[in-house]
């Protein structure tokens, strides 16, 4: 038997240690340890979804963790780091800012992101309304990624991170319908592979993932 609001504590420390790992995402400078991280990431996401399926007595949410432990901490990391061998770019990640900048914007995105919608959930469950909040700080990190970093496999890793926001917010909101949460899976299964087909393609084209480089070549045919 757990302790009264030792549950809020548990789920709220899960939901915080998915900040945390996203922090880490942003401050790894070479690829194989960001995919390592990645892999971390979704491993708290699927605890913190497991978490939220126990203490809400929601059976259905037990499939959205296992999921999420299957494709996001297993097959997608593993698929990255035979995509980054493949196309022979295991070096470092080259940034638009410093990591140190980096850092400190995703400090104030978070701090930004309790100000506004800690307010909005007053009235919301204790549960949901920390998650909410911490979902929409892993959401703005992942952004954060997306923008900071010019390596198109970095990139992509930034809108897996974010989709994992997403995810924890539906969870910590009481969850979406199964079948949503399968949907969604397959369509995030779907655009991995669709951007693995594109990343090859830039690298064929261009000798190098660094999207910088399609700056030189806009226009040209």
């Amino acid at each position: 038997m757990i302790a009264p609001g030792l549950d809020f504590d548990i789920a709220h420390m899960l939901a915080g240690g998915l900040v945390l790992v996203s922090f880490m995402m942003l401050y790894q400078d070479r690829l194989y340890a960001l995919i390592h991280v990645l892999a971390l990431h979704a491993v708290v996401l699927s605890l913190s979804v497991a978490w939220q399926a126990y203490i809400h007595d929601a059976p259905h949410l037990y499939i959205t963790a296992a999921i999420a432990l299957g494709f996001k901490a297993i097959i997608i990391p593993v698929a990255l780091k035979r995509m980054v061998y493949r196309l022979g770019i295991h070096r470092e990640i080259e940034t638009v800012v410093s990591i140190g900048l980096t850092m400190l914007a995703g400090i104030a995105l978070v701090g930004l992101s309790m100000e506004v919608m800690l307010p909005v959930t007053a009235k919301v469950d204790p549960v949901a309304r920390e998650d909410i909040a911490l979902a929409l700080s892993v959401v703005l990190l992942g952004l954060l990624m997306m923008v900071t970093r010019r390596n198109a496999v970095s990139q992509v890793i930034g809108f897996m991170s974010l989709e994992n926001g997403i995810n924890l917010a539906a969870t910590g909101a009481q969850g979406m319908p199964l079948v949503v949460e399968i949907s969604v899976a397959f369509s995030v299964l779907i655009a991995f592979i669709v951007i693995g087909i594109f990343l090859f393609r830039i690298r064929e084209r261009f000798d190098t993932v660094d999207l910088s480089a399609l700056d030189a070549s806009r226009g040209e045919l």
